[in-house]
């Protein structure tokens, strides 16, 4: 097992409380849906914020990326809703 940095941004971290964990994933074959999948068997109120959050994004090391997108040992995952504009 490795450790990767999870942040949560905007409104995922005020329903949250707070605005990172540190989690142990597998060193190999896992992707940002599993992670989701980790996140939530760990931490209930993790799931649900991530679960029914419509159209979540999520960055690997500042970079925007689709769930099925691996991750590896260092790594850090940022969750964000999508953000509008004017």
């Amino acid at each position: 097992m490795a450790k990767i940095k999870v942040l949560y941004f905007a409104s995922l971290r005020e329903q949250l409380g707070y605005a990172e964990d540190i989690i142990d994933v597998p060193q190999a074959g896992f992707d940002i849906q599993s992670l989701i999948t980790l996140l939530g068997e760990k931490k209930p109120q993790v799931k649900a914020v991530l679960t029914e959050t419509p159209r979540l994004r999520a960055a690997l090391n500042q970079t925007l990326v689709s769930f099925t997108t691996a991750v590896k040992p260092g790594d850090e995952v940022a969750f964000f809703p999508p953000m509008t504009g004017g």
